[in-house]
């Protein structure tokens, strides 16, 4: 099926967008995450609009053709949520499917929570419930048999930390080779250790390390990306012309966006509090754990079933790319728990 790059735009923000199926038929969103594009919905976009729904796939803000901000402030969640709840409207829906993944998943989750009127579904791949926040709230969900906590204070989180007192310097880490950049992140689960996501099982994520190392890129005696060797993109995910339109887009556009959503945990905290308290999703809820994910690990599930009162968990063995490594697994899952749901 076609797919049609749209764009709605107000005074406060512009929404680039993918679109594919039917206007007039059951809207499903898909929101991704850092640092990826609408395109990698690619599949799930074809998928599901020749099964007769409208799918769309935005531009998330800092991204690709969408506005990108100058300020960390403008990427906290409320203006996300903000950011889709025009889009829904501008669109002429009522409500929506939503799906999320990596950071795309807490803006699902908090639309779910501050717009439930906004939601019909909602669908999370890696991503549980309660993500979003400042980082000092995901400590307890580190595993310190892999984490001791003398050596490894952050467990997988050190990143997270890292950015708030080093974001320029990690900023010029990252874009120091784009092409190459881009090639490490976006790949499946392997022994080598220059995944930055993805390792083999009984290996410590990379994103463990980043404070000791003095940031990114300078494990196994590397000094940054112009040290280390060439290395092709993995084409299980992506490559080619789609890898290219990565490269040029990120080329175009930096990643100071992408990173800012790094910089608002304690303003999400707030947005949270806005709620006045502890609040369920009573909307159909479905979990897509990737069993291989190295960042998101099985002890980071630790509110789902508290928060959501319908809900379904599934897991694939993939790395965090779940739904470009193994994209027919992926659309089977959803395709069948919408059946079950809603028709």
């Amino acid at each position: 099926m076609d797919i049609k790059r749209l764009e709605h735009a107000t005074e406060r923000h512009k929404t680039s967008y993918l679109s594919c199926g039917s206007v007039d038929a059951q809207p499903i969103i898909m929101l991704h995450g850092w640092p990826d594009l609408s395109i990698g919905w690619e599949e799930q976009l074809k998928f599901f609009g020749a099964q007769g729904y409208h799918a769309i796939a935005p531009d998330m803000r800092g991204y690709g053709s969408s506005s990108i901000p100058e300020n960390h402030n403008d990427y906290c969640m409320k203006e996300i949520v903000e950011d889709m709840i025009e889009l829904l409207s501008s669109l002429g829906y009522k409500e929506a499917i939503w799906v999320g993944h990596d950071w795309g998943s807490p803006v699902v989750w908090n639309i779910a929570l501050h717009h439930p009127e906004a939601v019909k579904g909602l669908v999370s791949l890696c991503v549980s419930f309660g993500w979003g926040g400042h980082p000092n709230s995901y400590l307890s969900t580190v595993n310190r048999d892999v984490y001791p906590i003398d050596e490894y204070p952050y467990g997988q989180w050190d990143y997270m930390f890292f950015y708030l007192d080093n974001f320029e310097l990690v900023l010029d880490q990252m874009e120091e080779d784009l092409e190459k950049f881009l090639a490490i992140t976006f790949r499946r689960p392997s022994d080598e250790t220059i995944s930055m996501f993805n390792t083999a099982k009984g290996y410590k994520s990379p994103t463990a390390l980043i404070t000791k190392n003095g940031g990114w890129f300078r494990q196994d005696g590397y000094v940054g990306l112009n040290s280390m060797p060439e290395i092709g993109f993995d084409k299980q995910i992506f490559s080619g012309d789609k890898a290219q339109f990565y490269i040029d887009t990120f080329k175009k556009n930096g990643l100071r966006g992408p990173n800012s959503w790094y910089m608002n945990g304690s303003k999400n905290d707030d947005y949270a509090k806005e709620l006045g308290g502890f609040t369920q999703i009573t909307k159909p809820v479905l979990f897509i754990a990737g069993e291989n994910d190295s960042v998101l690990t099985p002890e980071t599930n630790s509110h789902n079933a508290m928060a959501c009162t319908n809900l379904t968990e599934r897991s694939l063995p993939t790395g965090h790319w779940m739904a470009m490594e193994k994209p027919a697994e992926v659309n089977s899952i959803i395709l069948s728990w919408l059946n079950d749901n809603f028709k």
